[in-house]
């Protein structure tokens, strides 16, 4: 199992990420659609070779085909949009929110899976990204549909257990490469 490969991979000192690892993933409570949107759209957020090599495969399995294009819509249109609307929010100038975007974001609109599904991965990349206006959208949408926040935070703990291992395993390959 490509959980298994990623937590034997990480460092003694990474023993925390370890255990979230196993217990972000292995025992979540979403439902696998949910769950394996979630891993695949925050493993290609976080950017690791390895994190994304090791669970694409079993994000496919686990994915119909049109899960498995959302979820990678879903985080190429938020790679996008969270800079675009975190600079726009980290600027002085309050104008810019009055301009309008011009950016084609139409998988939004018709992701080619449950509305919701598509929001949390969304919602999933922008903690990843760092974007607080798409966080906040993204929640709004999701708790206006009845989801609750238990739900969220599963979907936002799985981006922060996938980003660290990323990180780490990363550093580590760098750091024994010029060893």
């Amino acid at each position: 199992m490509a959980l298994d490969e990623l937590k034997s991979a990480l460092p003694d000192y990474a023993k925390d990420l370890k255990l979230n690892l196993g217990s972000v993933i292995g025992n979540s409570d979403l439902p696998q659609q949910q769950l394996w949107g979630t891993v695949l759209s925050c493993a290609i957020a976080s950017r690791s070779p390895r994190v994304l090599a090791e669970l694409e495969p079993e994000a496919k399995a686990n994915l119909s085909p049109e899960a498995y294009t959302a979820a990678k819509s879903a985080a190429a249109v938020m790679a996008m949009n969270n800079v675009f609307y975190r600079t726009r929010h980290l600027l002085s100038d309050p104008e810019y929110n009055n301009l309008r975007a011009g950016l084609r974001m139409n998988v939004i609109g018709n992701p080619g899976v449950e509305k919701v599904d598509f929001e949390l991965w969304s919602l999933a990349v922008s903690a990843i990204n760092g974007c607080g206006m798409c966080l906040d959208s993204h929640e709004q949408v999701l708790r206006k549909a009845g989801v609750d926040r238990e739900t969220i935070q599963e979907a936002f703990k799985i981006a922060s257990v996938l980003q660290a291992v990323g990180a780490t395993l990363d550093a580590e390959a760098t750091l024994a490469a010029n060893g």
